[in-house]
């Protein structure tokens, strides 16, 4: 599986995006919900207050969405494109999370969650449209569970 992946990275062969679309949007689904939750139940929860101004968790997210970017630049290996997909999802879900602050650049409640219908409906039609190669890869890079058998290769 590694190697077919590695195949895919190395000739350009299409489809390693769309089976790599899948892990992003588990990781932001997960990440978009728990931080919706989370700010929702424990709204005077922050990590860090510079000059009497709370830093909101999409600079968090856009912070790890760089940090994901130099990752996918410097690592070219099957496992690494798996881990630094899930790391992507994540940055997107803490940023998209508050996507709305982007654009007004406010702190209140109505701004704060007028887009999450729209970003929960377009995570569920990138989810649904990647969950059967996803749940492929899935199975084969998952670092904890028994490998039976040789590795095979996935079908597009």
């Amino acid at each position: 599986m590694r190697r077919h992946i590695h195949a895919k990275i190395s000739s350009g062969e299409g489809g390693l995006y769309l089976v790599l679309m899948f892990p992003v949007t588990v990781a932001f689904l997960l990440t978009f919900t728990l931080s919706r939750v989370v700010s929702y139940f424990v709204p005077w929860l922050y990590l860090l207050d510079v000059g009497g101004q709370r830093v909101h968790h999409f600079a968090y997210g856009i912070l790890v969405l760089a940090a994901a970017g130099y990752l996918a630049l410097t690592f070219s290996g099957p496992r690494a494109k798996y881990l630094i997909s899930l790391f992507y999802g994540f940055g997107l879900g803490l940023a998209f999370d508050e996507f709305g602050m982007w654009l007004r650049l406010r702190d209140d409640d109505p701004i704060r969650w007028s887009y999450d219908g729209f970003l929960t409906v377009i995570g569920t039609f990138f989810f649904v449209i990647s969950a059967k190669t996803g749940i492929k890869l899935f199975k084969k890079l998952w670092p904890f569970g028994p490998k039976s058998g040789p590795p095979t290769s996935l079908t597009f």
